[in-house]
């Protein structure tokens, strides 16, 4: 089964839309949101946590002088998290639904496009849902960015159990690299869904050939 260059830019934006929720997915799974430093209540040495939406782990240092991560899961029900958090923890999972669903309306689209079961004098746009959802999901990921940006930038801090060997404030913390990825995810997420708003083609006759 053959696609026609007809329908090259909506091919585009549905591997736009894959690669942008699967980055999307891998950054909600990192610890790397914040990068805490500070001096570790136990041994006293400088120790580098990262702070992520779903655990925290920390940087440690054996016998051996090796490093050694120790990660502390938490979820949404664990009340020493602040609010701002609960509120990315939300929308990071809603922006990958609905990216997810953005995928699957963007196959349903192309196979009936390949069926020959949009016809020319259709007034709707058949991607036009996949183009939204898109943009719906890079606009909530632009928002759980902008809301750890402030939360690191006001040098926000987390009363994490003691446990963890954790100080509720970090001497510094700073950008992580699952933000990074995030961001990335948002940018894709946008152009894909603009690609899929704004594409046109017209469909007389199926736009697939078979063998």
């Amino acid at each position: 089964m053959l696609i026609k260059k007809r329908c090259n830019s909506q091919m585009g934006g549905f591997a736009l839309t894959t690669v942008a929720w699967l980055i999307c997915c891998i950054s909600i799974g990192l610890p790397q949101w914040r990068v805490w430093h500070f001096q570790d209540p136990v041994v006293f040495k400088s120790t580098t946590a990262f702070v992520g939406m779903w655990r925290v782990c920390t940087l440690q240092h054996d016998e051996d002088f090796r490093n050694m991560r120790i990660c502390h899961q938490y979820n949404y029900h664990d009340t020493f998290l602040p609010l701002n958090i609960r509120v990315i923890q939300q929308l990071l999972l809603v922006s990958s639904f609905f990216g997810l669903v953005g995928k699957v309306t963007t196959i349903i689209a192309l196979w009936n496009v390949c069926q020959g079961r949009v016809h020319r004098k259709a007034t709707y746009n058949p991607f036009g849902l996949s183009g939204i959802l898109n943009i719906i999901s890079s606009s909530f990921i632009c928002l759980a960015i902008l809301i750890n940006y402030v939360s690191i930038i006001f040098q926000e801090g987390i009363i994490f159990p003691p446990s963890f060997n954790i100080p509720s404030q970090p001497d510094t913390q700073e950008i992580g690299s699952a933000m990074a990825l995030a961001i990335i995810a948002a940018v894709l997420f946008l152009l894909s869904g603009t690609i899929l708003l704004t594409s046109n083609f017209s469909v007389d006759k199926p736009v697939c050939s078979k063998y």
